[in-house]
């Protein structure tokens, strides 16, 4: 039961920063020049991406739309079962990523399941992301060292999900 609050704990903590972080910078950052931060490593400017990362297959954005509402119906399907907490912690990231972008396809211009996600940070001279994008990658990074490590998602007294 512990796990399953940290999942959800996390999946809200960083689905609010997402969201906020989001409205500031279409609110402060967007329409203006770009804002250089530390010497111009990092620069806030805003990007509405309708693909995926680096705005790959921008016109399928409905695609993209069901794939997030997939990935959260399925973490919250296994939310219950998950007994290790880096895989709550993990899943909790993505749920929260996969959240922040739904939330902009969803509700974001130019309609509902169309809406482009709102992108706003740029490293050196890489691609312009946002805070939910890092946390599916931090939560992809977990994932992959909690199968490297050998720990189960649910632990082998739990059943699986659906059964019984």
């Amino acid at each position: 039961m512990r796990r399953t609050y940290l999942l959800w704990g996390t999946a809200a903590a960083g689905l609010a920063v997402d969201q906020v972080t989001k409205a500031i910078a279409a609110a402060t950052v967007e329409g203006r020049p770009p804002v250089d931060l530390f010497g111009g490593a990092v620069q806030l400017t805003v990007f509405r991406n309708s693909g995926a990362a680096g705005s790959f297959a921008p016109h399928a954005t409905l695609i993209f739309t069901a794939i997030a509402a997939v990935a959260l119906a399925f973490i919250a399907r296994v939310a219950p079962a998950v007994r290790s907490t880096g895989w709550a912690v993990a899943l909790g990231l993505i749920f929260a990523g996969a959240g922040g972008n739904l939330a902009d396809r969803l509700f974001r211009t130019p309609g509902l399941g169309r809406g482009a996600v709102l992108d706003f940070i740029r490293v050196g001279h890489g691609g312009i992301f946002n805070l939910a994008d890092q946390c599916v990658t931090a939560g992809a990074i977990l994932i992959v060292l909690q199968a490297f490590r050998g720990v189960p998602l649910r632990s082998a007294a739990t059943p699986a999900v659906g059964s019984g």
